[in-house]
């Protein structure tokens, strides 16, 4: 096997067990007979950013060990030929979450930013405290209740707003406080009938 199949079944076992197998598990997981063969492979993995040394010695996942491949382009509109770019890679974490110490992820929940593309269920990455201007998707805590929609700004009243994503709910105004808990980064969800199940510090996102 090569040593990308060898890390494909690394990061499938990683996936399930949230933790790297021992050297030895390594050995059984990849069909290596030796425990030199598993020391040469896990050196080489480490000289490419796949994984490193724990404070106790275990293996333990590098950075590069969660990059994907992006294979190619895919267009909405007229198809094309399948992979004709040279491949990529892409961190997700990295691509969604700039500052790790200030961003959390919120489950939407009701369909009124649904214009916005943002449906029950998915899941919302939110960097605490991040400047956010009119037009921006923010997820707000207005008399105590936590809720994502645009920012939007009224001229006449000279205040900030909450404007919907969907037609058929009306603008939010505070009758009492209103804050902005974060500013929308990013955002994903799971197909094929299994919801995401992610929870943060704070309470899920209600619409």
């Amino acid at each position: 096997m090569s040593d990308e199949t060898y890390l494909q079944r690394l990061q499938d076992y990683y996936a399930t067990h949230r933790v790297l197998p021992s050297f030895a598990q390594i050995g059984e997981l990849l069909g290596l007979k030796s425990s030199s063969s598993v020391a040469a492979l896990a050196k080489r993995f480490k000289e490419r950013g796949y994984l490193e040394s724990g404070p106790t010695g275990r293996l333990a996942p590098a950075k590069r060990f969660f990059e994907r491949e992006v294979v190619d382009t895919v267009r909405a509109g007229t198809p094309h030929p399948a992979f004709g770019n040279p491949l990529k890679t892409l961190s997700i974490d990295e691509h969604l979450v700039a500052i790790p110490s200030k961003s959390v992820l919120l489950e939407v929940r009701g369909d009124s930013m649904e214009d916005a593309g943002l449906f029950e269920g998915d899941i919302v990455v939110v960097q605490k405290g991040a400047p956010a201007k009119p037009g921006d998707i923010v997820v707000a805590i207005v008399d105590n209740d936590f809720t994502v929609k645009f920012l939007a700004y009224d001229d006449k009243a000279e205040d900030f707003y909450l404007q919907p994503g969907n037609k058929a709910y009306a603008p939010i105004r505070p009758e009492f406080s209103f804050e902005v808990f974060g500013k929308v980064v990013g955002s994903f969800r799971r197909y094929a009938g299994s919801r995401v199940r992610l929870h943060s510090s704070a309470s899920a996102a209600e619409q």
